[in-house]
């Protein structure tokens, strides 16, 4: 059963609901970020940064499955070349498999399409075979290198699509 899926474009105001979904991805998914747990816990852990984070990155959304939260993404501001980067994708376990990611993932190739973007770019970590498989359903195609994401680094692959 899929459930019902909404989604809800972030304000800097939702900085507390952004706060718990990523705290949560990065400790149920370590693997899956730049960012660690620590990076954002004691001293990092504090309004004035969860705002900034949501008022420096464009596009910020949260999906709700069922009425709770379920998964986050998203996506910078074009840069020089017009190309977006998708960032801090996650989808909790309960909600996998049952279409958030899908939607997450649509929603910033909607957006990119308005903002005239020539390409969307991101960086996902090597043998992460699952958000890989959901890129390539939405017709992102692997670079072929390393990542050089402005939000990854170290083992990660770079994938793109072509607006």
């Amino acid at each position: 059963m899929k459930g019902v899926i909404t989604l809800r474009r972030l304000s800097v105001d939702d900085w507390r609901l952004w706060r718990q979904l990523r705290l949560e991805a990065l400790t149920e998914a370590p693997y899956a970020f730049s960012a660690t747990l620590a990076d954002w816990q004691g001293e990092g852990d504090t309004e004035e940064r969860w705002r900034g984070r949501l008022s420096s990155v464009a596009f910020n959304l949260i999906a709700d499955l069922d009425e709770t939260p379920a998964g986050m993404v998203s996506a910078t501001a074009a840069d020089a070349e017009r190309i977006i980067e998708l960032i801090s994708m996650w989808v909790a376990p309960i909600a996998r498999g049952r279409g958030v990611g899908d939607l997450l993932v649509k929603a910033v190739i909607a957006w990119a399409t308005e903002q005239a973007a020539s390409k969307i770019a991101l960086a996902v970590a090597e043998g992460n075979v699952h958000a890989s498989g959901l890129y390539r359903r939405h017709n992102f195609m692997d670079s072929g290198g390393p990542g050089n994401s402005r939000h990854f680094s170290g083992c990660e692959r770079q994938m793109f699509r072509e607006l």
